[in-house]
């Protein structure tokens, strides 16, 4: 009987330690579990405040560069500029130009390098939906053609063309503001881009890049020049 006992005593023992084992293994499993979800709730809040923060500081930037005067920017009036849309040839008092009556159909501006020259009357049109157009002569470097190709290709609301007979080997255009600069890596192609890509100087903000003309119909575009 006493062995008996004694069995059973040690039986009600090794549960009873079994028992507080799992909960011992219960608990550190609860402190881990809370402690791992603790440090990812704070890496989640930390990295979504970074993100915040990166946003401002781009935003702030963008608005910064926005306001900075951009060094020999050449600007006309706006409101001077005409806006009608006409099928006869136009002269413009600058080349490029940068605003003034145009064709009532739009070159494509979506990113769209051309290798021949457009017509003005279309680009015109396109620097009305807010479009800057990068101009060349052949007095430019080719590895500065390259490069802006580069840029205007990876740029919605930005067309690119060689207009032989301007005054800079590169120049920037947008609707009322143009800029000869030195080169592609000049920092002013950077802040024209910020600045005018849309900017507040586009008389129809939104307004299509595609869906206008594209390089197969230049030709027949070239009655506006």
């Amino acid at each position: 009987m006493a062995a008996n006992r004694s069995a059973a005593s040690d039986r009600r023992a090794r549960i009873e330690e079994m028992r507080r084992a799992e909960k011992a293994r219960d608990r550190r499993n609860r402190i881990l579990t809370i402690s791992v979800s603790t440090v990812v709730v704070l890496a989640l809040v930390g990295f979504g405040g970074y993100v915040l923060k990166d946003q401002a500081d781009k935003k702030e930037q963008k608005e910064a560069a926005a306001k900075a005067p951009i060094k020999d920017e050449k600007s006309w009036d706006a409101k001077k500029l005409g806006r009608n849309h006409v099928t006869n040839a136009v002269t413009y008092p600058m080349k490029p130009p940068v605003g003034g009556d145009h064709d009532q159909v739009w070159m494509n501006c979506d990113g769209d390098v051309y290798q021949q020259k457009v017509a003005e009357r279309n680009a015109v049109h396109s620097l009305e939906h807010g479009a800057v157009w990068v101009t060349y002569s052949k007095k430019a470097a080719e590895a500065d053609v390259k490069k802006l190709a580069e840029k205007v290709g990876k740029t919605p609301y930005s067309l690119m063309s060689p207009v032989d007979d301007q005054a800079g080997a590169i120049m920037l255009s947008a609707w009322g503001k143009q800029v000869t600069v030195d080169g592609a890596s000049d920092p002013r192609v950077d802040a024209f881009f910020t600045k005018y890509v849309q900017g507040p100087q586009t008389p129809e903000p939104g307004a299509a890049c595609t869906g206008g003309l594209g390089a197969e119909g230049q030709g027949g575009a070239g009655t506006g020049q």
